[in-house]
C-alpha cells in the first residue's frame, strides 16, 4: 500500500509541476510583457507572412543575439526555413540575417548570458538555442 501512495503522490506532485511549466509558458506567451532588453522580432514562414514575438536581446563579444529558450517556438522553426528576421526598436524596423549559433559560439553566449535556475525551473528546463542579429 504504501508504495502505490507513494506512486499517487509521485503522479500528483509531477502533474502540478506540469501544470505550472504550461501557466507560466501561457502567461507568457499571451501577455508577451515588453520591459527592460526586449525586442520585438518578426520572423517568417516560406509564404512571406510574418509573425511578431517578444524576445529579450542579449550581448556576446559585440554581435547581438535572441535566445530560444521556452517551449513554444515556432518562431524559431520559421527561422530555420527563412533565416531572416525583423527586428522592431527605437521605434524603427530593422532586417536581419539569423545566425543559427552553435559549437563554441554557442557555449561563450551561454556563459555570457547564463538562464537563473528559478526560470529555468518554471520553463520545463527546456533546451537553449541562440539565433544571431547578422546585420544585412
Amino acid at each position: 500500500m504504501n508504495t502505490d501512495k507513494g506512486i499517487k503522490l509521485a503522479l500528483i506532485l509531477v502533474a502540478v509541476y506540469v501544470g505550472i511549466v504550461v501557466l507560466f509558458e501561457s502567461s507568457l506567451g499571451f501577455f508577451q510583457p515588453e520591459a527592460g532588453n526586449t525586442i520585438v522580432i518578426e520572423t517568417f514562414d516560406g509564404a512571406g507572412n510574418g509573425y511578431t514575438r517578444v524576445v529579450s536581446l542579449l550581448t556576446s563579444a559585440g554581435n547581438e543575439y535572441v535566445a530560444v529558450n521556452h517551449w513554444p517556438r515556432a518562431w524559431y522553426g520559421r527561422l530555420e526555413e527563412t533565416p531572416r528576421i525583423g527586428v522592431a526598436r527605437d521605434g524603427g524596423r530593422t532586417i536581419f540575417g539569423a545566425g543559427i549559433v552553435s559549437g563554441a559560439e554557442h557555449d561563450r553566449v551561454q556563459a555570457d548570458n547564463p538562464t537563473p535556475l528559478a526560470f529555468r525551473f518554471l520553463t520545463g528546463f527546456p533546451p537553449r538555442y541562440f539565433v544571431r542579429l547578422d546585420p544585412q
